[in-house]
């Protein structure tokens, strides 16, 4: 598992892509995800998580959905036509950041 600090600055890209993939998700289900696609690697606590997320609704970038499941109440979180030009954004900016970071850790590649 990366360390903390190390994943810290990823989680709100991370995040909003998943959804973004998939259409809609709740909170549980995007800690599972994102532990599944990364073998376990990175772990998405629910303190790191809704943090995250009420902030971004509160931006306009998520909406909600509430959906009865018997007599619970399951969040669904969705991107918003906003959200969707800030990932595009986020993800130009991510992967920029990772080429630079190649440049200092790969200077030579093969």
């Amino acid at each position: 598992m990366y360390s903390k600090e190390l994943t810290k600055g990823t989680l709100l890209p991370i995040i909003l892509k998943l959804i973004s993939e998939n259409d809609k998700m709740y909170g549980y289900e995007i800690t599972q995800k994102v532990k599944e696609l990364t073998s376990g690697k990175i772990d998405i606590s629910e303190g790191a998580l809704y943090p995250i997320l009420h902030k971004l609704e509160a931006e306009g970038i998520l909406e909600t959905e509430k959906v009865f499941i018997g007599k619970r109440v399951r969040k669904y979180y969705k991107i918003t036509g906003t959200g969707q030009k800030y990932i595009q954004e986020l993800s130009a900016e991510l992967n920029d950041f990772i080429n630079t970071l190649t440049l200092i850790f790969n200077p030579n590649p093969l």
